[in-house]
């Protein structure tokens, strides 16, 4: 054993770990012993692998581990991971990932996949450390559960065998110079440890992405597709659990080209009830791997199809039938695919209803498509209505046990919200937590292609079942598996439920004194052969006096402050409760402090983000604030509100200077920027040109949000983007006219909006915001001003505006300003005559007030006034308009406006002489007004 591993045979032993292939191990070769640990890994005899001699060495506990008579651990749980001196250095390094692989595999085969193990952390360690004494299996499970806690997140307290997780983690950050795959494993563990925490925590995540850019290219990974695309999927599958949907849909894309796989989502005529008579297009997915040699070419012989899919069908987990009366089984497709005239693609000669057999690789890429169900946005991917056909697609062939139940879990998803699959859905999630611990399929088989997807542990099966349950007002059966679980906010939420919140009070209670209901708990899982352990951890009590601070509101801020003393300022959950207490109780400082201490521990949980940068905005940082929610938009870009208040930051940074003598105080929803005055000259361009630009990023994944809206028309206007004025004001009105009114007008707005139309020529910097042109002086060019802008504020007034709003005279007075710049007479005379309407008119206290009735008189003058001068050019428009007849006609035209001007003064005297035809300066007005209407 002491010449090193040839270059190309470690690759080859690296390769068969990653895919469990044993193809690079010769048939009972005992050369190297080294090459019997990792045939038992891919084999998946763990315990031989983690028993072998050469493993003595790498899992000794250290010297600073010890434990006391009774096998309980006195001091830290440490390892050496010293391979044996006998190996050079690059089979040194394989019996380290050889020995991590085992481990990591081990638990996730007792957690996840199945079936039962055949050995314990204890027996193991036991071996290998005998002068250490006896070793207490509570006493490991505690210890190594402690270790597994990250970013202030404890790790599941009910996980089975957790040292395991804790060896693979530790080997997998050694340092490597020869097994250059070690960071693709630390990938995979990465990904199931943050499955065991409360909270995913990507503290390590930015690291090991730059670690794996090189992975590629020292693998020579553009050499093996299927290996390649392996990569791509498994870091789009870490994605998704760290809820970056938008990247794990890219990857899973990006992993789709990088194995040939092609798909295609198409309709096709077909039936989906029993009773359908007339063929309806329904959604297809066209799939067809790419042919690959050796294994798999010589199973693509059908004969040899028909065999496996036999031998499947007893080693896959059981597909519980639909028994509804209507829907069937599956989509009954023609054998034709819906195309339009000259539309054709490489899959186009598939025939729906009898399509080719996938790889299992390339099932769980289309899987992974499905996994965020809950999306709604096409941009994150698939859409829930989308995802159905996909899942039939890989269910239509089974290939693997591990991939189709990934791919009936997803099916249960994707029925669960539907009354006629309800039942279905939630007893085939049922059958898939019972097919668990059979051995109706070998390690092997379920460990190929477990990496690939995002299959949920044991515990998480259950809690989903649990929480379908408490949807389908099943209280009490979701309370006894939340029970059995130890999950004790779901426990209080289904007391809560039954309207029995005391008793989820006193249960919490019990626990952290240790009574009666835990040590129910324990006594019962003892005698069924479970597993055993102390009572209650420190991340676990800290949890319990939050969740108490949650019931009782009086006592919030002592429980919450007990939890973070007794989590030793750790625990991530009790800091950002305190900083939510201070914030809901208006004490901001405090809140800011704690919060800051929370986005430290978990920085990527974007709610505490958001909360700080409130506090800020409230304690008037506005710096800090706008790094705050700079980082916000950074972990989810789709979060409106962030957009928003990260806008209101940079205009209140440009106004610091000169406070505003309104607080800008901000809400949960939104904080509001509309005390900015709107022709402020205070606030620095720039500053309004970022919040223009933050604002218009929002609003695309806020597109109902008036308030958001009404921010983004006030910034618009004040940085010339008269445009994008126009836009706002019409989604303000059409969210606000119905409830608000004429309110909702911004008048200030709409008489801009006209002036950069109608000042163009003149102006044409004032019309641009005060800002000049960017585009070409000629404001032909320019959006934003003259008649450029002219169609999108006409199209404002004619389909938002004057539609809804029949009486208001300012905005009839604005719109016919509007129409004389468009030499529009007739209709501008009209627009007036309608605001005189609007104000004289309608208003009952003209005949009653007499500083009314005095104003009126001013706007009857003004109204004659604009009749004299528009009255003329009106009848010209309508001669040149062809609309007058004959001579009579066009003298009588000649005469409306002054025969309406008189029509007008009439019957305003009228309406008032009563009431004030002896006030003689003012009446006298009228008389006068009117003589000269005559002559």
């Amino acid at each position: 054993m002491s010449t090193n591993l040839a270059t190309t045979t470690l690759r080859e032993l690296e390769y068969g770990l990653l895919q469990c292939d044993s193809k690079a191990l010769s048939p009972g070769s005992t050369a190297n012993t080294i090459l019997d640990i990792v045939r038992d890994v891919i084999e998946g005899n763990f315990k031989a692998a983690l028993s072998h001699d050469l493993a003595r060495t790498v899992l000794s506990l250290s010297e600073a581990t010890s434990f006391d008579r009774e096998g309980n651990l006195t001091g830290e749980l440490n390892f050496n991971y010293i391979p044996p001196s006998t190996l050079d250095g690059s089979q040194q390094e394989l019996l380290l990932l050889s020995i991590g692989v085992a481990s990591l595999h081990a638990f996730v085969q007792v957690n996840w996949t199945g079936p039962d193990l055949d050995t314990d952390p204890c027996s193991i360690l036991h071996q290998h450390n005998q002068s250490k004494g006896p070793i207490s299996a509570a006493s490991l499970h505690a210890a190594a559960t402690s270790r597994l806690a990250l970013g202030g997140e404890p790790a599941y307290h009910l996980t089975k065998y957790p040292t395991f997780l804790a060896i693979a983690l530790d080997i997998f950050n050694l340092p490597y110079q020869h097994c250059l795959s070690s960071n693709w494993w630390k990938l995979r563990a990465t990904a199931i440890h943050q499955q065991v925490l409360d909270e995913p925590v990507g503290l390590e995540v930015d690291s090991l992405t730059s670690a794996l850019e090189g992975l590629r290219d020292s693998l020579k990974l553009s050499d093996a597709p299927d290996l390649n695309g392996r990569l791509s999927l498994e870091q789009g599958t870490l994605n998704h659990i760290l809820a970056n949907d938008k990247v794990a849909a890219e990857l899973f894309v990006k992993a789709a080209k990088e194995t040939g796989l092609q798909y295609e989502l198409t309709g096709a005529l077909g039936k989906r009830t029993k009773f359908q008579i007339t063929d309806h297009s329904q959604l297809v997915v066209l799939a067809q791997s790419r042919s690959r040699e050796g294994v798999e070419a010589k199973e693509s012989i059908k004969t040899d199809e028909i065999e496996q899919e036999k031998d499947l069908t007893t080693r896959v987990p059981e597909t519980i039938k639909n028994e509804d009366d209507t829907l069937l089984e599956q989509t009954e497709f023609t054998s034709t695919v819906y195309q339009t005239p000259g539309d054709s693609t490489s899959l186009s000669h598939i025939d729906p209803s009898n399509q080719p057999a996938l790889h299992p690789l390339d099932q769980c890429i289309l899987l992974g498509l499905c996994l965020n169900v809950k999306n709604t946005s096409p941009s994150h991917g698939l859409t829930k209505e989308q995802m159905s056909p996909y899942v039939a697609r890989v269910m239509s062939h089974p290939r693997n046990w591990t991939v189709h139940t990934m791919a009936l879990l997803l099916r249960s998803r994707l029925e669960a919200d539907r009354t006629r699959t309800v039942e279905r859905s939630t007893l085939q999630l049922q059958a898939l937590i019972d097919q668990m611990p059979t051995a109706d399929s070998t390690v092997k088989e379920r460990l190929l292609y477990f990496h690939d997807i995002v299959l949920p542990s044991k515990w998480e099966m259950e809690k989903e079942l649990a929480m379908r349950f408490l949807s389908l007002g099943v209280i009490k059966s979701a309370l006894e598996i939340f029970e059995r679980l130890e999950m004790w906010e779901h426990v209080v939420q289904c007391w809560q439920g039954m309207e029995r919140r005391d008793k989820g009070v006193t249960i919490v209670k019990d626990l952290l004194e240790g009574s009666r209901t835990e040590a129910e708990l324990v006594i019962s899982r003892a005698r069924s052969g479970g597993q055993v352990r102390p009572a209650l951890d420190t991340a676990r009590t800290a949890k319990l006096w939050c969740l108490l601070g949650d019931l009782e509101p009086d006592h919030a801020e002592e429980h919450y402050r007990k939890a973070w003393e007794i989590s030793g300022h750790k625990s991530g959950r009790a800091i950002r409760s305190l900083g939510g207490y201070y914030f809901t109780h208006k004490n901001f400082p405090e809140a800011a402090e704690y919060l800051r201490q929370a986005t430290a521990i978990n920085p990527l949980l974007s709610r505490t983000w958001f909360l700080l940068g409130c506090a800020l905005i409230r304690l008037e940082k506005w710096e800090e604030a706008r790094d705050v929610f700079s980082r916000c938009v950074t972990i989810d870009d789709e979060d409106g509100e962030s957009w928003n208040n990260l806008a209101s930051v940079y205009l209140r940074m440009g106004a610091a200077e000169n406070k505003q003598t309104d607080s800008g105080e901000a809400d949960d929803d939104a904080t509001l920027v509309e005390d900015t005055t709107l022709t402020s000259q205070r606030i620095p361009y720039a500053n309004k040109l970022l919040a223009f630009r933050a604002l218009k990023q929002g609003l695309k994944h806020s597109h109902n949000n008036w308030r958001m809206w009404s921010n983004y028309m006030l910034v618009s206007a004040d940085v010339g983007e008269m445009a994008e004025t126009c836009r706002a004001m019409s989604r303000v009105v059409e969210e606000r006219a119905v409830k608000d009114g004429e309110e909702c007008i911004d008048f200030d707005v709409l008489d801009r909006l006209v002036d950069a139309v109608t000042r163009a020529d003149d102006d044409d910097s004032a019309a641009s915001g005060g800002q000049p042109a960017t585009q070409s002086a000629d404001s032909q060019y320019n959006p934003n001003t003259g008649k450029r802008l002219a169609p999108r504020v006409a199209d404002l007034f004619s389909r938002t505006l004057l539609p809804r709003f029949s009486s208001s005279p300012r905005l009839f007075r604005i719109y016919a300003r509007f129409l004389v710049w468009q030499s529009a007479w007739g209709a501008a005379l009209e627009a007036h005559i309608n605001a005189y309407r609007a104000s004289v008119v309608n208003d009952e206290r003209v005949a009653t007030d007499l500083e009314r009735f005095k104003g009126a008189i001013v706007e009857l003058e003004e109204l004659v006034d604009v009749m004299r001068n528009l009255g003329p050019r009106a009848i010209e428009e309508s001669q040149r308009s062809g609309t007058a007849e004959g001579e009579e006609g066009r003298r009588r035209k000649t005469n409306s406006w002054q025969f309406q001007a008189r029509g007008l003064v009439r019957t305003f005297m009228g309406r008032t002489r009563e009431s004030f035809g002896d006030q003689e300066p003012e009446w006298n007005k009228l008389e006068e007004l009117l003589e000269e209407l005559r002559s």
